[in-house]
């Protein structure tokens, strides 16, 4: 008899043991993930800390003041008002940059900092239009929207979303670049407008050509016409295949059939940088491609 009680006593032991090593490590089991999703949070929160502090830490490169400066665009359908020369203004306070741009209608009822799925969502902070009233060079004014647009980094591309009065979101890129204090804008407007008007006649004139990947180019010199004060320029491309050209939002044609390509455009400015875009057919499709032509007004000469 009490063999066999210390057998059931010893029986007893060894399942409570074995029950026991169980319940540990069924409770290590339990215990493991939430250990390792602790790390993770934790790991997370610091690289989310660190990210946070990089951002911090990128110093704007423009002291406090006002600017004006270059907004470009992926689109010729957003852009800045004909009248603004390609610029908006550019403010800068406690070290964050904001650019007021003036557009050339009241099509674009709205702006979003950011991409368009974004612009859709609940919350999101849309920028809303001012009116703006622009100056044109005849004379005429018009009454557009205008916005107030956040800039992240100068020369670098970012995300602006806009929506019509279709109703329908579109993503873009833009770009802010060349900012130049106010007062020294201004400065040079009144030079411009204070020098003295070019004489009627044919002329060769010197020019720089900046912009694209350097396989194609506009000769040097180039043939300027003057009339009544309005300058056209005739340029030859070193290439055939550009079909047409933008100056100002205005397409102009090849006035040639055969050999390269020769344009004739407006030149609304001498000695300053003039924003053109030239369309190539020379890929697998047509390109736009933005270039730079200045035209220096002391190497004009009369043409023989």
């Amino acid at each position: 008899m009490k063999k066999r009680v210390a057998i059931l006593s010893g029986s007893l032991l060894l399942c409570a043991m074995l029950f026991g090593c169980s319940n540990q490590t069924k409770q290590a089991d339990i215990e493991a993930p939430a250990s390792v999703e602790e790390t993770t949070v934790s790991e997370a929160g610091t690289e989310a800390e660190e990210t946070v502090v990089s951002e911090d830490s990128v110093e704007c490169p423009l002291e406090d003041g006002v600017y004006t400066a270059n907004f470009d665009t992926d689109s010729s359908m957003f852009h800045v008002n004909e009248a603004c020369d390609g610029k908006g203004t550019l403010t800068v306070k406690d070290g964050k940059m904001t650019i007021h741009i003036s557009l050339g209608s009241k099509k674009i009822v709205n702006l979003y900092y950011g991409l368009a799925v974004d612009a859709q969502k609940d919350g999101a902070e849309l920028i809303e239009p001012t009116v703006d009233t622009v100056d044109y060079d005849d004379g005429t004014t018009e009454e557009v929207y205008g916005f107030d647009v956040p800039v992240p980094a100068l020369d670098e591309e970012f995300d602006v979303a806009l929506i019509g009065t279709k109703e329908k979101w579109y993503d873009h890129k833009v770009k802010v670049s060349n900012p130049q204090p106010a007062d020294s804008e201004a400065a040079a407007t009144d030079a411009s407008q204070n020098a003295e008007p070019v004489e009627d006649g044919t002329y060769t004139i010197e020019l720089d050509f900046a912009g694209g990947s350097g396989k194609a180019h506009i000769s040097s010199p180039a043939t300027l016409t003057v009339t009544n004060g309005e300058m056209i320029a005739t340029v030859e491309w070193s290439s055939p295949n550009y079909d047409y050209m933008l100056v100002d939002g205005e397409k102009y044609l090849p006035v040639n059939k055969d050999g390269n390509s020769i344009f004739e455009i407006p030149v609304s400015k001498l000695d300053e940088p003039m924003d053109v875009i030239g369309d190539t057919v020379a890929m697998s499709k047509p390109y736009e491609i933005e270039y730079t032509l200045t035209f220096h007004a002391d190497t004009m000469k009369e043409a023989q």
